[in-house]
């Protein structure tokens, strides 16, 4: 019902621009811009919203356009298409539709933007390639404000001041005279027929099973509301929509009262201002903020306050379209408005009768629940202006700044009597404390004169009152608690600071804050982005058809940026096609007593369910054959695929897999590490490395630090969910498969395997993917194979898109890790001796956590050299979802242990960090702990010029000065570097195939078994089993089987000559062994037994320093710079990577500081979207970025003296989280606490605050383990 309920499905029809990312208005790639005249104002409005979300039935009188409307690469691209392209702001290309609209919209209404607009307007937006920064800077170029390097023309950081020694040094990646410039006036007029004043009539539109009304009066919603008093009153859909596609929600009828007038009026009263239920949040925040401009101060606190809260509300595609009074009604108990509406009494007229209400502790009668009567309409809502002597502020804690729902939120009023410091009467509202949002009315009541022991009263009845079971929905429950004492902190020495600066105020009412404290009351800012990317020209000569080294634009680009490029879903549909939905289990571990699909036969549209019995060859699959494509009696974790339903629509299917009933007899479930470690559940081998004599290294060490630390996990998040098209072709088992996947051959093994046919019988495509990470190297063939059982069945075409629900919760993500540490060091700082345990989450089945687990080991070192190591590292088998690839592969979560080590090392040492890691960091020539030897050793190269670029010693002396002299925000400072190994850990991986024709017109066609994924060669990936042959004679004069005989008879003879000194070398060997070696890199291969051999071709280096600064009374951090120093070897295409530097960084700071699975005891996902998973945003990128590649470093063992550069930078992200615990020690050592503390990974807010220990932390204290089930585990 929802997706049919939304705009997606009509213009996924003929156009694939408007991508559905998510579902939930979360990620905005379905961003489009809505055009509607609006009567109450009279004027035309444009504004972006979501169409996943956004009710088709809501666009009568309204206009829509996509990204095809305003630009294509057959006649002319608009602007804001060009600019991202050409700014190299496109990798993927699956969120660019989306961003493109933002811009475009923006342009719209504000042809010349300041920066901060651009900024704002990208709220909605994710990207998970790019790492933003080339976005930012192709569209900076349309900002009144921008200029060079960000504004910052001349100064510190621009580009025009680079040293002029630098040799062949260039920071231009793109040539910004070359963009076409914006025109206004050629864009496309509004619909003329929609600006006619007709009269508006009521319309209805009936579904299969959802009737949408919308009225014309306010009268006909009355009668409505009073015929049909459970029907849902819908504006924006930004709820309800959501509620019906994850709740499983139906409501019959829907009201619309969208264009009713007296629900979109604005009116200024003597007591306030008055806001029609119905005005959108974006309306509102221009009506408020035109309010702060023109009314005294004293009467505008309510108002600034509301605004900050809208600052941070959802996205601008979600305010464009919610409603005020839908915000109220939700009844949310996280709202960001409902405290702000609740402390500053805001009254709310209620029709049937009618009567007015005040928004107070009654008005929430319990969880979603209002006093308001089936029958009744919020008519209008009125927001008071504050009196003198009144003062009002809110706050918000989220996981991330931008787009974020709330931890816990509130709205704080103080009255005061007149000219004193005696308090007449406050409000403290929370959210996030209960079910509702509450009033702390105990405490309100005890609380009289503004001063320290009002704030120690307050504090002490807070605690108490705003207590938390230590089971509550939603955990963190010492953070939240302690979040209710810092915000109310926070108010109290705003007010006392605003009561210190009355001019015209009594005198003395009270004592000014101590200048070290003013920090902890001004809000959030951060500065449009600063940036320089440096990287080496190329020689002077090198001809201008010779485009290695040259930062050439993606070749899509154009393509993506118009909504041209075609993804798999985007493929037409076939005239007989059917959709597929799983059926996937709801228990960690337990036995299928049965599976009842009667009900679901009952579903319009139904075809078939198909399950284990309907696989025509092996149910068996998987890397380690360990796996099935259904499970059969045992389901062994939450999303274990049981069968599918197969209908002739995706809403069909849909509602018949929700009625597939199946009955289970549970079984105890393995979730977490530690019960994997008391249980011993491993996956076998084992492996170890050892080096050395650990013993006689540990009794040499001046000291031992024995710690540990844990790493969770990290979801994917490509924007294109897992998605597969299959074709039967009718004859011998033949079926073409069309699927986004980084692994065709898999793919194709799997899929033969469980069909029962020959691989050479399934042939499979891959055009572009959305999105890869290593998330589609294998896992997508959990998807594929059934869909392939379901076109074998059917005998007709089967497609399948996961929605991002289903896709997070059976696809498996970045392993969790805990890292057990000893180690031996001097008193200088030198490593001498380490002994590490490494424990991974695998899930359950093996996949590829060997080879995680492997280079886990491999990177234990990072780039330290320990002359004594033993190492050992266990795969936990689990009932989650199989773990798989993730950028890094294992490595980031290696050297992320080390860093810890080396952290505490060095505190204890009392040495400063970057001294300690420079004393331990390899030299050419050394050997690894794998016996390795370190051949064009740069990394320090870009350790010293890291440190240089960074002014690193200068700015260390600042950060000090600027902790000293503020107590509640702090900086912090660290630098880190990365050896990455190159290469696949298992040997037989390291080939590739390609396949080059030259066509008679001079033409060229390559074919590859590379796919297009954003961070790999931007070429089209063929990978068929049939032959594409230039240059062919037609079958015909009798002579077909002659020539094209001898071509096949030429083609095996020169494979059986390549073949020959294989097969001498073993000759006992088969004919499988001697092909898998046909292609290998020469000398590649490691053994864990012996600890001899080479695992890595060569490795790639690069050094990062980051600085942040924290919130120590919210956990909030913001990130200031980050200057980045990569060896790439001779770039091919610094452009490209650039972007990767760049994208995994950003990509990084997600895991290391923001993104957090989390999983019920039983084993059940709760992040399962962006609504509670939140991947860096605009805003999370560091305010200043400079990237460096290092110069005159060819790299002679890869095509053109390059390097690999998609994995390695990501771990240099490591540096924004030590940043972090070096922020967190200033502020303890300000409590008073100087012991080392454990911080593990990623550094949430949560964890931030909590270890920020203090006076309100400590009134806070946590439940002690075992006497209480924790909402959420640490898996």
């Amino acid at each position: 019902m929802f997706f049919m309920f939304s705009l997606i499905p009509v213009l996924s029809v003929g156009l694939c621009g408007t991508k559905l990312g998510c579902g939930e208005g979360g990620c905005g790639a379905c961003t489009v811009m809505i055009s509607k005249y609006d009567p109450f104002q009279k004027k035309i409005l444009h504004h972006t919203a979501n169409a996943c979300l956004f009710p088709i039935c809501a666009l009568h009188h309204v206009a829509v356009t996509t990204v095809e409307g305003i630009g294509n690469t057959k006649s002319r691209l608009h602007p804001a298409q060009e600019r991202i392209a050409k700014s190299h702001g496109s990798q993927c290309g699956f969120c660019t539709p989306g961003i493109v609209m933002s811009m475009y919209t923006l342009l719209r209404n504000k042809p010349k933007p300041k920066m901060e607009d651009i900024e704002d307007a990208f709220q909605g937006n994710l990207c998970r390639c790019t790492g933003y920064r080339p976005i930012l800077e192709g569209y900076r170029t349309f900002a009144v404000n921008g200029g060079c390097c960000g504004g910052k023309a001349n100064g510190p950081g621009c580009c025009m001041n680079e040293k002029e020694n630098v040799t062949m040094m260039s920071s231009s990646l793109f040539d910004s005279s070359e963009f076409q410039p914006l025109d206004p006036t050629q864009e496309p007029i509004f619909p003329p027929e929609l600006m006619r004043n007709k009269e508006q009539k009521q319309v209805c539109f009936k579904g299969e099973r959802v009737m949408w009304i919308q009225p014309a009066t306010l009268q006909e919603l009355v009668a409505l509301k009073s015929q049909y008093p459970n029907a849902k009153l819908v504006v924006g859909n930004t709820e309800v929509g959501i509620e019906m596609r994850l709740k499983n929600m139906l409501y019959p009828v829907i009201l619309a009262p969208a264009w009713i007038p007296e629900m979109n009026t604005v009116q200024r009263t003597e007591t306030g201002i008055t806001f029609g239920a119905a005005c959108t949040l974006s309306s509102v925040e221009e009506v408020l903020r035109k309010a702060v401009a023109e009314l005294p101060s004293y009467k505008t606190e309510i108002f600034q306050a509301a605004l900050e809260q809208l600052r941070w509300f959802a996205g601008p595609q979600i305010r464009n379209v919610a409603a005020l009074g839908g915000n109220i009604m939700t009844a949310s108990p996280i709202s960001d408005l409902n405290p702000v509406l609740m402390a500053s009494g805001s009254k709310l007229t209620l029709i049937s009768g009618k009567r007015t209400v005040t928004m107070d502790e009654k008005f929430f009668t319990g969880y979603r629940k209002t006093i308001v009567k089936p029958e009744e309409v919020l008519l209008s809502v009125e927001i008071p202006y504050s009196k003198e002597g009144e003062y009002f502020s809110a706050f918000k804690q989220a996981y991330r700044r931008e787009d974020d729902i709330a931890i816990v939120t509130c709205g704080m009023r103080v009255l005061f009597q007149h000219g004193t410091s005696r308090v007449q009467e406050v409000k403290l509202s929370y959210g996030g404390m209960a079910p509702t949002t509450i009033l702390a009315l105990k405490t309100c009541q005890e609380l009289t004169d503004w001063n320290e022991k009002l704030l120690q009263d307050a504090c002490r009845l807070l605690a108490g009152e705003m207590d938390l079971s230590p089971s509550a929905p939603g955990g963190m429950v010492e953070f939240r608690r302690t979040l209710t004492l810092s915000f109310f902190f926070k108010f109290y020495l705003t007010v006392l600071q605003k009561l210190s600066k009355q001019q015209n105020g009594p005198n003395n009412v009270c004592e000014p804050i101590p200048p070290n404290y003013i920090s902890a009351t001004e809000l959030f800012h951060k500065d449009p982005i600063a940036s320089t990317q440096l990287f080496q020209e190329v020689p002077r000569g090198q001809l201008v058809e010779d485009t290695v080294g040259r930062p050439l634009v993606h070749v899509s680009a154009a393509k993506q940026a118009c909504g041209e490029a075609v993804y798999c879903d985007d493929i037409p549909h076939y005239e007989n096609e059917l959709y597929l939905t799983l059926v996937t289990s709801t228990k960690a571990h337990a036995k299928i007593l049965s599976v009842d699909a009667s009900e679901a036969q009952s579903v319009p549209g139904f075809v078939c369910f198909v399950s284990a019995k309907d696989v025509p060859g092996s149910n068996i699959t998987g890397i380690a054959n360990d796996e099935t494509v259904f499970a059969e009696d045992v389901v062994t974790c939450v999303g274990h695929i049981i069968g599918a339903v197969i209908a002739d629509t995706q809403e069909h299917s849909r509602r018949a897999a929700k009625a597939v009933k199946i009955k289970y007899e549970e079984l105890k479930p393995i979730v977490t590490i530690q019960e994997a470690i008391e249980k011993q559940s491993f996956i076998k081998p084992i492996k170890r490395i050892k080096k050395g004599d650990v013993k006689k290294g540990f009794e040499e060490s001046d000291h031992i630090l024995e710690g540990e630390m844990y790493l969770g996990g990290q979801e994917h998040f490509y924007l294109e969910t897992h998605c597969t098209l299959a074709v039967p072709k009718g004859e011998d088992g033949e079926m073409e498969l069309f699927v986004s996947t980084q692994n065709l051959t898999k793919t194709q093994e799997f899929t033969a395997t469980a069909l029962g046919v020959p691989s050479n019988r399934i042939v499979v495509r891959v055009k572009r993917m959305g999105g890869g990470f290593g998330g589609k190297e294998t896992r997508n063939t959990i998807l594929t194979t059934v869909v392939a059982v379901a076109a074998f069945k059917t005998g007709r075409p089967v497609r399948c898109m996961l929605d991002r629900d289903e896709d997070m919760l059976i696809s498996g993500g970045r392993h969790p890790f805990l890292g057990r540490y000893k180690v031996g060091f001097m008193k200088n700082g030198k490593v001498k001796s380490l002994e590490v345990s490494y424990y991974c989450n695998g899930g359950n089945s093996t996949d590829l956590s060997h080879g995680v687990m492997d280079r886990a080991l491999l990177h234990l070192d990072n780039s330290y050299n320990i002359p004594n190591v033993s190492s050992v590292g266990f795969i936990c088998k689990t009932n989650l979802s199989s773990n798989t690839a993730f950028r890094g592969f294992g490595g980031p979560q290696g050297m992320m242990i080390a860093e810890c080590w080396m952290s505490d090392l060095a505190r204890k040492c009392g040495l400063p960090p970057e001294e300690v890691r420079k004393i331990n960091l390899y030299h050419e020539g050394d050997l690894t702990h794998f016996n390795q030897k370190l051949e064009g050793f740069t990394l320090r190269r870009c350790w010293d010029e890291c440190l240089s670029s960074s002014n690193y010693h200068a700015r260390k002396k600042l950060i000090e000065e600027f902790n000293k002299q503020n107590r509640w925000k702090k900086r912090g400072m660290c630098i880190i570097p990365t050896k990455f190994g190159i290469s696949f850990t298992v040997p037989f991986l390291n080939q590739a195939g390609a396949l080059v024709h030259v066509y008679t017109d001079g033409s060229v066609l390559l074919t590859h078994g590379g796919t297009e994924m954003a961070n790999e060669t931007p070429s089209m990936a063929n990978y068929t089993l049939e032959w594409i042959l230039p240059n062919t004679s037609p079958t015909a004069a009798s002579v077909s089987a002659d020539i094209n005989g001898m071509a096949v008879h030429n083609a095996c003879q020169t494979i059986l000559k390549r073949l020959e000194p294989i097969k001498q070398s073993n000759p006992k060997g088969s004919w499988e062994d001697w092909v898998s070696c046909l292609y290998l890199i020469p000398d590649v291969g490691y053994n864990f037994e012996t600890n001899k051999g080479k695992p890595f071709h060569y490795f790639s280096y690069g050094v990062a320093c980051s600085e942040v600064e924290i919130d120590c009374l919210t956990g909030d951090h913001k990130n200031i710079r980050t200057d980045i120093v990569m060896d790439v070897g001779t770039s091919l295409n610094p452009a490209i990577d650039i972007g990767q530097i760049e994208g995994a960084f950003v990509q990084g700071i997600g895991l290391f500081t923001m993104e957090e699975l989390r999983y019920s005891p039983e084993g059940n996902l709760y992040t399962r979207g962006p609504g509670m998973y939140k991947i860096p945003a605009f805003g999370d990128i560091p305010t200043e970025f400079y990237v460096s590649l290092l110069r005159d470093c060819p790299n002679s063992k890869a095509i053109y003296s390059s390097k690999a550069v998609g994995e390695p930078p990501l771990f240099l992200s490591a540096s924004v989280f030590y940043a972090i615990k070096d922020a967190i020690y200033s502020a303890r050592e300000d409590s008073g606490v100087t012991e080392p503390f454990r911080l593990d990974s990623p550094a949430t807010p949560e964890r931030i605050r909590n270890a920020c220990v203090d006076t309100f932390t400590k009134m806070c204290p946590s439940a002690e383990p075992g006497t209480f089930k924790p909402w959420s585990v640490r898996v």
